[in-house]
């Protein structure tokens, strides 16, 4: 079975921000892995979760 792609808008902890008026990741990233996301190399998040809309739901209840 092949691995999801940790691509951002599937994941658990990709949330609006309501502050910010935007979508954020709720999970804190160290420097090293931030610097990484942010020089658009292609980035495994370790802590991505997939997530569908029911599952993101529910948690937000």
């Amino acid at each position: 079975m092949g691995k999801i792609p940790s691509n951002c808008e599937y994941c658990m902890f990709y949330e609006y921000d309501e502050d910010y008026e935007c979508y954020v990741c709720s999970k804190d990233l160290d420097e090293d892995e931030m610097a990484h996301f942010l020089a658009g190399h292609h980035f495994e998040c370790p802590y991505f979760q997939y997530g569908n809309e029911y599952t993101i739901v529910k948690k937000q209840m």
